[in-house]
């Protein structure tokens, strides 16, 4: 299969996209960064916009990352939970269906905290086990992931509700977003059985203690069977890997038939390893790879926290830490294409994600300015190259033409 170039980077700054902020003088978070190394691929490269969310579906991450790394949603989309089960080595039976467990803090009837106060995963893999001990049973399963991100596998049966994810809804009354429909009075009555095993729990005591959020309640959504891709050699001819600390992404890698590169002290939040990202991932570059997806989760954390400065920070520790390793790499490789870009909006006002076009800037083998020269919302808008089917939009960076 011919391509446009030897080597390929795809730096996913998840959830970077927003609106203009009263508070940074009316600029969005990415307008506000100092970001150099973007700056200097959008002046060399080529800016434009996608649109990662079809209108028919919620506006997450596992519709946003598979529509920029190729697969329509609306075809491969099964659920979430099955994703970031493929990440855990958990296989999915015909007979079973995958959710997301969140540990989350509800307070006054409230979810007053999507993630437990980010929770530690040690701490997060002692409550697991003190759930899989009252709660098990033949028909369920629960596996610990990381921090606030776990799994629970029940009978396929079960699928058949309506969930809604809990950072999509946060202060907001717990009892107007349980699961509805044919299945949801198993779920339900799981999650009120959780409060029990969670609220005297010693991990809870000492986080109470110690004046941190507590993770006293389960949440049950993101459900889906095991989906069918085909996988990056067979779709683009294409070895690749995928670095993230991010369970679904790497689920999503595992059936993309990319390979997961190891980083120590990536965290999903924003004291993850930048700098370490690029490293392994350039490494694994030059010792035989031709593709790698990095996916940095903070500005998405940082934007579910309501927290514009640290959604910056986290903007400018991409740009500083990774992007700039990613720009001297295809420097030294001219046969290179890089590109950068969100998977969808995480909105600081709202804190939660939002459907609408995003930028990307991409430059490398073959490709020239388009004369924007800047990477951000506002920007981007002026640009000719808008991918309306999301998905499209990685045939065209690649140079090929896929399925």
């Amino acid at each position: 299969m011919k391509r446009a170039a030897e080597k390929y980077v795809v730096v996913l700054a998840d959830g970077c996209a927003d609106f203009p902020l009263e508070s940074l003088g009316g600029r969005t978070p990415l307008e506000a960064a100092a970001t150099p190394a973007l700056d200097a691929l959008a002046a060399e490269g080529v800016v434009g916009q996608i649109n990662p969310i079809p209108p028919q579906l919620s506006p997450g991450s596992d519709v946003g990352n598979l529509t920029v790394l190729g697969y329509d949603p609306l075809r491969y989309l099964t659920g979430r939970a099955p994703l970031e089960a493929a990440a855990r080595g958990v296989s999915l039976g015909p007979d079973q269906v995958a959710f997301r467990c969140n540990l989350i803090t509800l307070k006054d009837g409230r979810i007053l905290d999507y993630s437990a106060g980010h929770i530690s995963s040690e701490e997060a893999a002692e409550l697991i086990e003190a759930l899989r001990g009252a709660l098990e049973s033949e028909e369920i399963r629960f596996y610990p992931g990381v921090q606030y991100r776990h799994l629970m596998v029940a009978p396929r049966a079960w699928g058949n509700v309506q969930t809604t994810p809990p950072h999509d809804v946060p202060g907001e009354p717990y009892v107007e977003h349980l699961p509805r429909g044919e299945a949801a009075e198993r779920l339900i009555e799981l999650i009120h059985r959780s409060w029990e095993v969670l609220q005297e729990h010693p991990v809870n005591a000492k986080r109470r203690a110690a004046g941190k959020g507590e993770a006293n309640s389960i949440w049950l959504w993101g459900q889906g069977t095991a989906p069918q891709m085909p996988p990056y050699p067979k779709k683009y001819g294409l070895q690749g890997g995928v670095i993230s600390a991010v369970d679904l992404v790497r689920g999503i890698g595992r059936y993309a038939g990319l390979e997961p590169i190891p980083v120590e002290g990536i965290t999903g939040f924003l004291d993850t390893n930048y700098a370490g990202k690029a490293i392994e991932g350039l490494r694994a570059l030059q010792e035989g790879l031709d593709f790698v997806y990095i996916h940095v989760e903070a500005p998405d954390e940082a934007a579910h926290l309501g927290d514009p400065q640290a959604k910056i920070q986290a903007i400018e520790a991409i740009d500083r830490e990774i992007v700039s390793r990613v720009l001297e790499f295809k420097m030294r490789n001219p046969h290179c294409r890089v590109a950068v870009l969100p998977d969808h909006i995480t909105s600081v006002a709202t804190r939660t994600h939002v459907r609408g076009r995003v930028p990307f800037v991409a430059a490398g083998a073959g490709l020239t300015s388009n004369g924007i020269g800047r990477f951000s919302e506002i920007a981007a808008t002026g640009s000719e190259l808008d991918f309306g089917e999301g998905y499209r939009w990685m045939d065209w960076f690649l140079g090929v033409e896929a399925d």
